[in-house]
């Protein structure tokens, strides 16, 4: 049952409504009602441009971080992880990112992480889009 509901919520997220459902509204809404309400635990997909490429965070594990605008209103935190996937190369200011993973709610917007995939299959995969390139 668990997995079920599971799959249902992933399934709205990334816009896949079960027929006689309405069609999930887009992520931007989505990630602004998240944010105003202080929820966390969404899969999501979506895009944004860089406005920011921070330091990593060096602690372990290692996350390559930068800043993506996804409207007039939000920004995110990208934090992904890289122990477990690949850097994204070249990363640009202005350039847009797509990304699929986790959003955490926090003061500042929120963050997406869990854009790789799990290493024990306990989590489901993620990944960042860059100039035609898959991370994950």
């Amino acid at each position: 049952m668990k997995s079920s509901i599971l799959f249902f919520v992933v399934a709205i997220m990334s816009g896949i409504a079960p027929q006689n459902q309405e069609p999930a509204q887009d992520f931007v809404t989505i990630l602004q009602h998240a944010y105003e309400n202080q929820q966390s635990n969404i899969q999501i997909q979506g895009e944004g441009v860089v406005t920011r490429l921070l330091a990593d965070d060096l602690v372990i594990p290692r996350h390559q971080r930068f800043i993506v605008r996804i409207s007039p209103k939000q920004t995110l935190l990208m934090a992904h992880n890289i122990d477990i996937a690949e850097r994204v190369p070249d990363l640009e200011i202005d350039s847009t990112v797509e990304f699929y993973g986790e959003y955490e709610w926090n003061v500042e917007g929120g963050v997406i992480h869990w854009t790789h995939h799990d290493p024990d299959g306990h989590h489901i995969a993620g990944w960042l889009k860059y100039d035609g390139t898959t991370y994950q």
